[in-house]
C-alpha cells in the first residue's frame, strides 16, 4: 500500500469496466461509451478519436495503429498490424534521384499512407457493437465545440511552437496568434470536424477512396512526393498472429515485426535470467535492464523490417539460446565500452489505450503521428499527417530499406499479459522507442517486484539513448542512485521531458474487480465503474 502523506495518485478499482487513458476527456469518452452498452473495442475507438482531437501532437486520423484484442479475457488474442506503407513508386534510386539523402521531417518522403481510419473501421466493424460513426461523434463535438488544452499536453505543444510556424497552414490550425494555445485555453479544430463527419457518415472509404484521401495525395504530390490515388485505394490494414514468450509463469503477447514488440520479449527473455529482489529501483538492478536493452535495440535496428518484403529471424529474436548469448555479454559491474551504433532516427510520440469491459473483452489500443505533431504538414481538411516514413533505412540492402509498399519499422506496440489461459493485464507504454524497454520495466515490476500497475508506472525511469553512451535519467532518479550509475560507467543526462507514459488495467478474476493505473507523466487517468 502507498503512503498517502506522499504526492501521488491511488489505483483505480472499479467491478464493471474500465478505461485508462493518457487524457481525461478520452478516458471519460470510454467509460461513457462502455455505460451506454458498447464494449472494450467500441470505447477503445471512441477515445482514440478524441485524443486525436484533444492531445493533437501525439495521434490523429494522419497516423498509424496497433492493437491486440481479447474477447471475454481468452487467450485467442487477435493482433492487428494498421501501419501504412510507402508509395508503390518509392525506392532508393527514386529518392536520390529527386536528391533525398537524408531524412527531413517536413519532406513529403516521410509520410506513409496513414493507416489509422482503416484500423477503426476494420475493428469496429469485426469485434465492436457500434457503427465507427457513433464512435466518432465525443471527437467531432470535441473539435467543433472546443476543448480546453490540458497542461502536459500544452507543453508538448509549445515544445513545437516553431516547427509549427514553419508551415502557414499548421500555424493557422494549431497556433493562437502565432504561440502554442496555453494550459486552459480553448482550442477548437473546424476542418478537423469536417473531415471527422465524413468519415463517419462514408466509413474508411471516404478518406481511402474519396475527397479526403485525394486530397492528401495532390498536397503531398504538390511537394514532391511520389504518392497515387491508388497507393490510398488498396491500403489495407492485416490481422496478423501475436508473438509471445513466457516470463515468470506470464505469457506476453505483442504484435510480430514490423513493430518491436519482439524486442520487448527479448528483453523479458535477457532479463529472466536475473535473479530479482531488493529495491526494483537500486543502481545494480537499473544497470542491468541499461546494459540489456543497449544489446536487444543493437538487434532491433540491425534485423527488424517488414516481413512481406524480407525475413525477419523472429525464431532467432525470441530463442533463450539468443538472450543467454546477450546476456553473457552483461558486466554486471561495469556499463559496455562499446555501443552498437543504430540506423534511423529518434522515435518520439504517441497515445495508448486500455479498456477492459463487463465481459471482460479486452483491448490494448495505440496510435501514433510519430515525432509530436508528425510531420507538422497540414492537408486539406486539417488531415495533420505524420512522419513514419523517417523510421526507413537509406541504407541499401538494410532490412529496414524503404521500398514501394513497404511498412516502416514501427516502435508503438501494444501489450498483452496472459496468466492460465486468461488475459491477466493488458498493458502498454508510450515514448517513442522507450516503448520496449518500458514493456519490460513494467512487467517486472509487476511480476518480479510484486507491485501494482499504478505503483510500477510511477517509478522514476532511466533509458540509454541508442548508439551512445548516455543514459537519460528522471530527476525523481535518488542522488544515491546516480552516483552509483556513475560509478559503473554509465554517462547520464536528463531527459528533454519525462520518460515515456503507460496505463495498464490488471484484472483480478477471484475477486471480480479491475485495477488501472495511468502514468502522472501524463494529463490523463484510468476510471473504472
Amino acid at each position: 500500500m502507498r503512503n498517502f502523506e506522499l504526492p501521488g495518485r491511488s489505483i483505480v478499482m472499479a467491478r464493471n469496466g474500465m478505461a485508462a487513458t493518457s487524457h481525461p476527456a478520452a478516458t471519460l469518452a470510454a467509460v461513457n461509451v462502455l455505460q451506454a452498452g458498447g464494449n472494450a473495442m467500441d470505447a477503445a475507438i471512441a477515445a482514440c478519436a478524441v485524443q486525436g482531437v484533444v492531445e493533437p501532437g501525439s495521434t490523429g486520423i494522419g497516423g498509424d495503429c496497433f492493437a491486440l484484442y481479447a474477447r471475454g479475457g481468452r487467450d485467442d488474442v487477435v493482433a492487428f498490424n494498421g501501419s501504412g506503407w510507402a508509395p508503390a513508386a518509392a525506392s532508393l534510386p527514386a529518392l536520390a534521384a529527386q536528391g533525398v539523402g537524408e531524412w527531413t521531417r517536413q519532406s513529403p518522403h516521410v509520410v506513409t499512407v496513414p493507416g489509422a481510419v482503416d484500423a477503426w473501421a476494420t475493428l469496429a466493424a469485426d469485434h465492436g457493437t457500434r457503427p465507427l460513426g457513433e464512435l466518432l461523434q465525443p471527437a467531432i463535438a470535441f473539435a467543433e465545440d472546443g476543448f480546453a488544452v490540458a497542461p502536459r499536453c500544452a507543453s508538448d505543444w509549445a515544445g513545437q511552437a516553431e516547427l509549427l510556424r514553419q508551415d502557414p497552414e499548421a500555424a493557422r490550425i494549431y497556433l493562437q496568434g502565432g504561440a502554442a494555445p496555453a494550459a486552459g485555453a480553448v482550442h477548437r479544430l473546424p476542418e478537423l470536424a469536417a473531415t471527422l463527419r465524413a468519415i463517419a457518415a462514408g466509413g474508411r472509404d471516404a478518406f481511402y477512396q474519396g475527397e479526403i484521401g485525394r486530397g492528401i495525395v495532390d498536397f503531398l504530390r504538390a511537394r514532391g512526393g511520389l504518392h497515387t490515388a491508388e497507393d490510398f485505394a488498396t491500403y489495407r490494414g492485416e490481422y496478423v498472429t501475436p508473438v509471445r514468450t513466457r516470463f515468470r509463469g506470464l505469457d506476453i503477447l505483442e504484435c510480430p515485426p514490423n513493430g518491436q514488440g519482439v524486442i520487448a520479449l527479448l528483453l523479458m527473455n535477457i532479463l529472466s535470467g536475473f535473479e530479482a529482489g531488493g529495491d526494483p529501483t537500486s543502481p545494480e538492478r537499473l544497470h542491468l535492464e541499461i546494459e540489456a536493452t543497449r544489446l536487444a535495440y543493437a538487434a532491433r535496428d540491425a534485423w527488424l523490417g517488414d516481413p512481406r518484403q524480407g525475413p525477419v529471424d523472429v525464431e532467432r529474436l525470441l530463442s533463450m539460446e539468443f538472450a543467454d548469448e546477450l546476456r553473457a555479454r552483461i558486466d554486471p559491474l561495469r556499463a559496455a565500452e562499446q555501443v552498437p551504433v543504430p540506423q534511423g532516427t529518434a522515435h518520439k510520440d504517441t497515445v495508448y489505450i486500455c479498456v477492459v469491459d463487463k465481459d471482460r473483452n479486452c483491448a490494448s489500443f495505440i496510435n501514433s503521428i510519430f515525432h509530436p505533431f508528425g510531420s507538422a504538414q497540414v492537408a486539406p481538411g486539417g488531415v495533420l499527417l505524420h512522419n513514419r516514413g523517417q523510421s526507413f533505412s537509406l541504407e541499401a540492402g538494410h532490412p529496414n530499406a524503404i521500398a514501394g509498399h513497404k511498412r516502416p519499422m514501427h516502435t508503438i506496440i501494444p501489450g498483452m499479459a496472459v496468466q492460465d489461459g486468461r488475459v491477466r493485464m493488458p498493458f502498454g507504454v508510450m515514448g517513442g522507442q522507450y516503448q520496449a524497454m518500458g514493456h519490460a520495466h513494467l512487467i517486472s515490476k509487476v511480476v518480479d517486484y510484486g507491485l501494482d500497475p499504478q505503483t510500477a508506472i510511477d517509478l522514476p525511469r532511466v533509458f540509454p539513448l541508442p548508439g551512445t553512451r548516455d543514459v537519460e535519467v528522471e530527476s525523481t532518479v535518488p542522488q544515491a542512485t546516480r552516483a552509483a550509475l556513475t560509478q559503473l560507467g554509465h554517462t547520464l543526462i536528463a531527459p528533454e521531458m519525462p520518460i515515456g507514459g503507460a496505463q495498464a488495467i490488471l484484472i483480478d478474476w477471484e475477486q471480480g474487480v479491475l485495477l488501472g493505473g495511468s502514468d502522472p507523466r501524463k494529463d490523463g487517468c484510468a476510471l473504472g465503474y
